[in-house]
């Protein structure tokens, strides 16, 4: 290897390492952003949470990547102008593409390694951490009881403490009110003081009371109006609450799977066929429904003068014949509408099929483009640092990734073909030969 490969490959590494771990991580606040409210207060052990985190992560990779090339390849290239090495570099006969090879080869790796990963490894990503987010939403708020508030989170109990000590157990001025049996007429339990305490597999939380009384009001039977109150003294009372709800309870994976977002290549084409097969029979299905509508409710024309038919009938008939006959009609029409709805829905499924198979090859390509973009952009503008190489990484994703929303809502939407997917690309690579042309050139 040459001294210039190293020189140029020891300058791309590091920025392209420091910006991916930056993009993964702007990424990933970006998601716990949008679901802090699921997973705040939930009493999550640290290991659910790093595992939610993890396979969230993975997910942003092959978005990250393009982030990454893109700015470690302005930046690389940059500095080498800014410190006239490349000036040096040309001044040696050696030509500016060839200062690009090395860079070169390592983004056509990382083009494999992105397309790898989103089609293999970010689909089984994608089920784990949509799982686990189900498992952490369905979850109810960690147990905590505060003071001079009333806590209804266990089902079946209300409970309100007046005071409560530092030691998190200790609880004075206690009220139970117990909904089990009558939500118009709880069971009320009250006690001076007593402690909280749950069982060893969290699954119980024993309330030992004492110096209290309990008041219940029952009916004698179903049709009496007579309630005989009772009330009971007691020293020492133990109350068992089911905490089962407060679990964090794994969910099956296959439960999830068959997401289009869950599938590989492979399994997106044949997924997409079988859904494409059901629309056709499905339309196909309607069209002789409505014909045979329309055949039964029709009549041969050269057989029956209608006109004569009409003159026949009185004006009460007649209207009646024409309500029902626009009856028919609509109804007929509504059918044909629902039925569009059901056809417009199952294309847009089948079409986030086909964006998601073409996703895992645009991103993959959109480091090669954006490599070209930013390599030569670099060059030219002879500026390292973080300042110029950042803002103009930014501007030239942020023009890449709107351009790809658009097409990817119009491709979604049937208003153009699957190629939309490539849009941004198309754009972009222009730009890129442009870029790269007016580089060499100089």
């Amino acid at each position: 290897m040459k001294k210039l490969d190293k020189l140029v490959i020891k300058s791309f590494v590091g920025p392209l390492i420091l910006t991916f771990v930056v993009a993964v991580f702007v990424l990933l606040m970006q998601f716990i952003w949008k679901y802090v409210d699921d997973i705040a207060g939930k009493g999550l052990s640290v290991g659910i949470i790093l595992e939610l985190l993890m396979d969230a992560s993975a997910t942003f990779v092959p978005m990250a990547l393009p982030i990454a090339v893109l700015f470690a390849s302005i930046m690389t290239m940059g500095n080498l102008g800014e410190h006239y090495e490349l000036v040096a570099i040309k001044s040696g006969g050696i030509p500016l593409w060839r200062s690009m090879v090395p860079m070169g080869v390592i983004v056509a790796v990382l083009t494999g390694v992105a397309f790898i990963f989103a089609d293999y490894v970010m689909p089984s990503a994608v089920l784990k951490y949509r799982t686990t987010l189900y498992d952490i939403t369905r979850k109810k708020p960690a147990l905590n009881i505060r003071p001079g508030e009333y806590y209804s989170e266990i089902d079946g109990f209300v409970i309100r403490v007046n005071k409560k000590d530092a030691d998190g157990k200790t609880l004075h001025d206690i009220t139970v009110y117990d909904h089990r049996f009558s939500s118009s007429q709880p069971d009320i339990v009250v006690a001076k003081e007593g402690t909280m305490q749950t069982t060893p597999d969290e699954r119980y939380m024993l309330f030992t009371l004492c110096d209290g009384c309990s008041y219940s009001e029952t009916a004698n039977d179903a049709s009496s109006e007579s309630k005989p109150f009772t009330r009971i003294y007691f020293d020492t009372n133990k109350m068992t609450f089911d905490l089962s709800d407060f679990a964090f309870d794994k969910s099956d994976e296959s439960i999830f799977q068959g997401g289009y977002q869950m599938m590989n290549t492979s399994q997106l084409d044949s997924n997409a066929a079988r859904l494409k097969m059901q629309r056709s029979e499905s339309i196909q299905k309607q069209i002789e429904n409505i014909a045979l509508h329309i055949s039964k409710n029709t009549v041969d024309s050269a057989r029956l003068d209608i006109q004569t038919l009409c003159d026949s009938l009185e004006r009460r008939q007649l209207r009646r014949v024409y309500n029902e006959a626009i009856s028919r009609a609509e109804r007929c029409l509504s059918d044909v509408r629902i039925h569009d709805q059901v056809i417009t829905s199952q294309s847009e499924y089948i079409n986030r099929h086909y964006i998601e198979w073409h996703r895992k090859f645009t991103l993959s390509v959109a480091c090669i483009v954006l490599f070209f973009v930013g390599a030569p952009f670099g060059s030219i503008v002879r500026k390292g640092g973080l300042g110029v190489p950042l803002v103009a990484s930014v501007l030239f994703f942020v023009l890449y990734y709107v351009i790809g929303m658009i097409a990817e809502k119009a491709v979604r939407e049937g208003a153009i073909g699957t190629i939309g997917m490539w849009i941004s690309t198309f754009v972009m690579l222009p730009v890129g030969i442009f870029l790269t042309y007016k580089a060499v050139q100089r």
